[in-house]
């Protein structure tokens, strides 16, 4: 197995004494020669890490005063009331949504599964971007029961919201029956969307939502940029 490189290692260290508050947005992080000397490496290492950090929009270069941190990751409870507009708010950021493609497709053997339909039933799909002040944080995929929900597609449209389009479709709450998180490297089309280097880290989320009555509504693959977003398992 190969070995994580030194400055991706720096990097990640950071990132995450970021997101743990030992920096703050606007603040400045210890020097080149500072962090070389902490972490036993050349200033070259050091700056190669901290380049990676601000194509991830993390951290921003002043000439002459340093590098500060220029946002945070953003904070994405995973619970059973999953709410994205709602749970980006909440991190302080403006969430937002971009359409990528609306489509009908015949389900393949997962999805069918998941959603409890027959070979050959047809599934609504919705693939898209989400977004945090503007920057890609997942590439998702939504997949509805085309049968049950047949106008999901033209309220995703209008609404760019999964729960306001379930509601225009007579599905007043829904809860997530299930969560799977796997850490991937990301693809050259999923580091393309995301605004990424091609094998950057990327959390890969499969979830599966349920109305009230426990019959599966969604199904839902996510690719989270990494460096940007901190997941957060709840039980609420």
């Amino acid at each position: 197995m190969s070995k994580t490189p030194v400055w991706k290692s720096i990097a990640l260290g950071l990132t995450s004494d970021i997101a743990e508050g030992r920096f703050n947005t606007g603040d400045r992080l210890p020097t080149e020669s500072q962090l070389a000397a902490q972490h036993g490496v050349n200033r070259h290492t050091v700056r190669r890490a901290l380049s990676d950090m601000a194509e991830q929009g993390l951290v921003r270069s002043r000439r002459g005063a340093g590098v500060f941190v220029a946002a945070r990751p953003t904070d994405y409870p995973i619970g059973k009331r999953v709410r994205y507009h709602k749970s980006i708010s909440a991190s302080g950021k403006m969430p937002g949504k971009t359409i990528l493609s609306l489509t009908t497709r015949v389900a393949d053997d997962t999805e069918a599964e998941a959603l409890r339909l027959a070979p050959g039933d047809k599934v609504h799909v919705y693939d898209g971007l989400s977004l945090a002040d503007g920057q890609p944080i997942g590439l998702f995929q939504s997949v509805f029961p085309a049968d049950r929900l047949p106008n999901i597609l033209t309220a995703l449209q209008d609404t760019r919201s999964v729960t306001k389009a379930l509601q225009r479709c007579g599905v007043a709450d829904y809860t997530r029956v299930s969560t799977r998180l796997t850490a991937r490297a990301a693809t050259a089309t999923q580091a393309l969307h995301l605004q990424l280097p091609e094998g950057a880290p990327v959390l890969y989320s499969l979830g599966i939502n349920a109305d009230l009555n426990g019959v599966p509504v969604e199904y839902g693959r996510t690719v989270f940029a990494g460096e940007r977003v901190t997941l957060t398992l709840n039980d609420d």
